[in-house]
């Protein structure tokens, strides 16, 4: 039944073609001038600005969220392709590093939402659930069903996403030095890949679809197929990587979804909200770079892992991030699977206990 509703939307009655054909153009311009400029991660974050921007001038453009699952599902199974045996045996050493990243969601959460109160001017229901640090669906539900505004939550979660993944490549560079730019780093070309990595990606992707969809995965799109992909990575199965071209691809959908979030929002409302999430986003990174600093002193981890790790941006999209620095992938995903289950499952019994005090 979800399959068919997944193709239902792309029928010419559901489906906004050409504004999505628009967003796409939109969407490759800003990858192809951010590529020029060997910029970090251009057809994601070129994609996504360029979007952004577009939708600040009303311009015709949509992504609609049905597009963002086969990009999903490719960009877990290039991640899960990172996976090597050797990081079973590092399992062990994340024990100091999730006990920080605990600290690190009771600190930003409450500096979030005394920002969102304070500053912003929301209610108490509103700023509580836009400054938890979980997906933006699953506080955007839990928060419409406690009274708050769904919308400016599900805005404030939208800027949260954008601004960290804009902004947090261009910290690590600085921090690290290393470089982060155009140049391919996910695989060989299409034209170069054999036909049998092309049945590896479709079935590892569609297996980890499904494989999501029955454990009632979070962010199940990505995690299925990464989970797949690590498996048959990790027993040696196979080595295959995803094409080039194929990433591209991905990163450039992935980016312009993002950026369309803001589509068909007046253009004020999107201008408040980003400047509001400016503080919010700079208070976060703050936070995540005093403790990224403070666990990197008693865990066998530096500084920048655990940058990314802790980073309140998108599991995706700072998953690539650590691919383009070569950091152990395992490790920052893991991390940001942790964040979203503990805030999925203590969000709204720690906000009903603070209404009763």
């Amino acid at each position: 039944m979800a399959l068919k509703g997944w193709l239902r939307a792309f029928t010419p009655a559901s489906f906004p073609y050409v504004r999505f054909f628009a967003a796409l153009l939109v969407g490759t311009l800003g990858g192809w001038i951010f590529a020029r400029s060997n910029l970090p991660l251009p057809w994601m974050l070129g994609s996504m600005t360029a979007c952004t921007l577009a939708s600040l001038v009303r311009a015709p453009i949509a992504a609609p969220g049905a597009m963002r699952p086969p990009m999903t599902m490719i960009i877990g199974v290039m991640l899960g392709a990172g996976f090597t045996p050797r990081i079973l045996e590092s399992v062990g050493n994340w024990i100091p590093t999730v006990l920080g990243l605990v600290g690190f969601i009771l600190v930003s959460g409450a500096a979030c939402i005394v920002y969102f109160r304070r500053v912003a001017g929301f209610d108490v229901t509103t700023a509580y659930f836009a400054g938890m640090l979980g997906g933006l669906v699953e506080m955007v539900i839990a928060g419409e069903d406690k009274g708050g505004d769904a919308r400016t939550i599900a805005l404030v979660h939208s800027a949260r996403v954008l601004l960290v993944v804009l902004t947090l490549p261009f910290l690590v560079r600085l921090i690290s030095g290393a470089p982060l730019g155009a140049r391919p780093q996910f695989g060989v070309s299409v034209f170069e890949t054999p036909w049998l990595d092309e049945i590896w990606l479709l079935g590892t992707a569609l297996t980890g679809g499904l494989l999501g969809h029955i454990l009632r995965l979070p962010a199940r799109l990505l995690l299925g197929p990464m989970l797949v992909s690590a498996a048959v990575h990790t027993l040696g199965w196979t080595r295959f990587a995803p094409a080039v071209e194929v990433v591209n691809l991905a990163q450039l959908v992935l980016g312009t979804t993002i950026g369309c979030r803001f589509a068909g929002t007046a253009s004020r409302e999107i201008i408040r909200i980003l400047v509001l999430s400016l503080g919010s986003t700079a208070i976060l990174l703050a936070i995540t770079a005093m403790f990224a600093t403070g666990v990197s002193h008693v865990s066998s981890y530096g500084q920048v892992p655990l940058l990314l790790a802790y980073s309140p941006g998108g599991l995706a999209e700072m998953s690539l991030v650590a691919l383009s620095l070569g950091i152990e992938v395992a490790f920052v995903a893991a991390h940001h699977i942790v964040r979203v289950f503990i805030v999925m499952l203590g969000a709204v019994p720690v906000f009903g206990l603070l209404r009763r005090l």
